[in-house]
């Protein structure tokens, strides 16, 4: 039970920091300044959790990543689960923080995800989606890497390097989706956002589980040899 409750703090951390840092600089693609803020809240809070429960739970925070260790092996089905479970309940304890300090500060906003603007209109569902699965088997790939037995030493450093790899996602991908690649990073926000972010929630639980499913398949094309 204790990495189940490991992973909903961690992911309501990731939440609460990551989305509260969208809210509070006002991130827009108009402005570099907050996507990079953004961007580095979001590592530095993958960063921050991976050396605070990555001993009890691995860290994962992200129900894709925890689909990628599972077609990949490195746990069982029960396990699977209730990681996804406990991280979705984070991210809405998270997003519910978030929201009661925004409502009685007269903030707006949750950080939630959405399609973003493309001159007059949005980006499509389609470029979203794209989005969302591209960068999300990109990062999970990452995770299989840097954590991986069979990889040298690189896991020595695998927080570290999946933090700075979350940041270069975002700052690649928040001009089409605000970035998820979490499914549950983006049901919390929406829950309380609710609009256009609850009606295209379906884009960022299916992109990053597709994005997640790819990455697995093609670590288990190049990892490497067990000795």
């Amino acid at each position: 039970m204790k990495k189940y409750l490991a992973e909903m703090f961690g992911t309501m951390v990731l939440v609460l920091m990551g989305c509260g840092a969208a809210v509070s600089l006002g991130c827009t693609n108009a402005d570099p300044e907050t996507v990079v803020g953004t961007a580095f809240a979001f590592g530095l809070a993958v960063v921050a959790m991976a050396y605070t429960i990555g001993g009890i739970s691995g860290c994962h925070i992200n129900p894709a990543i925890t689909l990628g260790c599972f077609l990949t092996g490195r746990m069982n089905s029960k396990d699977c689960g209730m990681y996804m479970l406990f991280q979705v309940i984070g991210a809405i304890i998270g997003s519910a923080v978030l929201f009661a300090l925004t409502a009685s500060s007269g903030v707006v906003g949750t950080g939630a995800n959405d399609l973003q603007a493309n001159g007059v209109d949005t980006i499509p569902a389609i470029g979203g989606l794209l989005a969302e699965i591209v960068f999300t088997c990109v990062f999970v790939l990452v995770v299989l890497g840097a954590t991986s037995k069979t990889n040298g030493a690189t896991n020595n450093f695998a927080g570290l390097a999946i933090g700075l790899s979350l940041v270069l996602v975002h700052l690649c991908c928040i001009r089409y989706t605000g970035t998820s690649v979490n499914p549950a990073r983006s049901i919390g926000p929406a829950l309380f956002q609710g609009g256009t972010a609850l009606a295209n929630l379906w884009i960022f639980i299916v992109g990053p589980f597709v994005g997640a499913a790819l990455a697995a398949c093609i670590w288990k094309v190049i990892e490497p040899e067990k000795n």
